[in-house]
């Protein structure tokens, strides 16, 4: 399985190694042209408007969408999560709007307000450490997602077919578990 991680901003270096040890190829997509022989692609966290704007100016917005479309898996981890939402709370537009999902942007506080916690996260894990940084949430999930974990009534986990949304970073722990759960999604529509 090869997997890309959009390499534009963000904990692009941190994906790559988690998914290298899930047990995938990783490799940093920097142009278009690299989406074509990838199976998955992960959203990293950054900034959504930053990460917006660059996918905007190398051309990743209509790539990306058209990835989506082949029914290819993409995983989104905070702001990788606004980017995938056809919601954001707050605003009349969207980046991707790939998901069925509705987002509140930086729901848990600032920067000096990130903290972790241990959660259980549906067929993940009971005792999942997850990392929020700015961190959005999940304020509503369409009627064919599932809601995979919440925090404080909060939805932080959610899955809509082929599209996986994390409100925190899973890229910044050694817990691998949500990357293979993402890697298990890869085989299923690949099969």
């Amino acid at each position: 399985m090869k997997i890309g991680v959009l390499a534009l901003q963000g904990a692009v270096a941190e994906h790559l190694r988690m998914l290298e040890e899930a047990g995938a190829v990783a490799v940093a997509v920097k142009k278009v042209e690299e989406l074509d022989d990838l199976d998955g692609l992960v959203i990293p966290g950054g900034e959504s408007t930053t990460i917006s704007k660059l996918m905007h100016k190398y051309g990743f917005i209509e790539a990306i969408r058209q990835f989506g479309e082949q029914k290819k898996p993409i995983f989104g981890t905070c702001a990788g999560a606004i980017l995938l939402a056809n919601q954001i709370n707050g605003q009349d537009d969207f980046h991707l709007g790939l998901m069925d999902i509705k987002v509140e942007r930086n729901a848990f506080g600032r920067q000096k307000e990130s903290f972790e916690v241990t959660m259980p996260v549906a067929g993940v894990a009971a005792d999942y450490l997850a990392v929020f940084i700015r961190a959005p949430y999940i304020m509503e999930v369409g009627e064919n997602g599932q809601v995979l974990a919440k925090y404080e009534d909060k939805i932080v986990v959610a899955r809509n077919g082929h599209y996986l949304a994390a409100a925190f970073h899973p890229e910044l722990t050694e817990d691998t578990r949500l990357h293979k759960f993402f890697l298990d999604m890869v085989k299923e529509y690949r099969s």
